[in-house]
């Protein structure tokens, strides 16, 4: 398990408190490791996810793929080529 060096402090209002503690005994964790999944799942999940959707979505323009090298090099040339 990973040692947890940082504190914070949320104030939550009784009622939102009350419901983040029965979810958590239902899911057998206590409240503040539901919190730090929340905001795993949240905040940092989806980041990569976002990323992996926009790989997908790129791969299905259908455009032409090259190695680097060559890729950069028609990258340059189509600049120079504006620039002339």
């Amino acid at each position: 398990m990973q040692t947890m060096s940082k504190k914070t402090t949320i104030l939550f209002p009784p009622e939102l408190y009350q419901q983040l503690k029965e979810t958590a005994k239902m899911l057998n964790m206590s409240v503040a490791k539901l919190i730090r999944q929340a905001v795993i799942d949240r905040y940092l999940l989806s980041d990569k996810n976002r990323r992996a959707k926009a790989i997908d979505e790129l791969s299905q323009i259908g455009a032409p793929v090259s190695n680097w090298e060559t890729m950069e090099q028609d990258s340059i040339t189509g600049k120079l080529k504006d620039l002339i």
